[in-house]
């Protein structure tokens, strides 16, 4: 269970949101001290399930054959086969790369996906997760589904969703905590390397986490 302290300051962000029509995504804003981020270790680049959930869709596409593709139907928003990929010329590469959250591909195929794919999902850190022969593909699209992707590339602030206002903020704020143990647990120097968080829905205003 969340800090309280988290769990009021996703209260306070909910309840300041102005009203749309739209159901906005609850981020986090994370700033980080007195690490150097030129130094690519020093990155933070990590998956992190969310217990609750993001809230939102996760377009995930799998390039699967055979049995595979057959079973990622069910599960994924999209199933492309080798020569799909292949066929793929640079502008359709970058729109499918922008509209898709996570990418899943067949441990044999993630060489040919480097050849075709590596120069424009690689910057954007949308390589595809490898599949091997013994592991699950509905399982493997249901937990990413509800999986963030936390990077600060060379920045010392980076954003990550944590949920969506439609959900409880008791659940917002267990996604949250997560992903402070998780960066707690990475950086040098734990909670030292935080400086502040911020967590507040899409056009709603900022509220100190910690």
């Amino acid at each position: 269970m969340a800090d309280s302290d988290i769990q009021t300051a996703v209260t306070r962000a909910l309840e300041d949101a102005p009203d749309r029509n739209f159901t906005e995504t609850v981020d986090l804003a994370i700033n980080l001290r007195d690490l150097d981020l030129n130094e690519p270790s020093n990155r933070v680049d990590e998956s992190v399930v969310l217990p609750s959930g993001t809230g939102q869709e996760t377009q995930i596409v799998v390039i699967a054959e055979g049995e595979t593709a057959v079973r990622a139907e069910e599960a994924a928003d999209q199933v492309l086969s080798e020569s799909d990929v292949a066929d793929l010329d640079d502008d359709e590469a970058k729109d499918l790369a922008d509209e898709t959250d996570f990418f899943i591909a067949e441990e044999a195929m993630m060489q040919d996906i480097a050849r075709h794919l590596g120069t424009i999902l690689g910057p954007r850190g949308k390589m595809p997760d490898p599949l091997g022969p013994d592991d699950d593909v509905v399982e493997t699209v249901n937990r990413l589904k509800n999986t963030v992707q936390i990077r600060s590339r060379d920045r010392r602030t980076f954003h990550t969703r944590v949920g969506a206002e439609d959900m409880d903020a008791e659940n917002i704020a267990d996604n949250i905590d997560v992903i402070l143990r998780r960066l707690h647990a990475d950086l040098e120097k734990g909670p030292q390397n935080i400086d502040t968080v911020y967590v507040k829905t899409t056009m709603g205003p900022s509220v100190e986490v910690a």
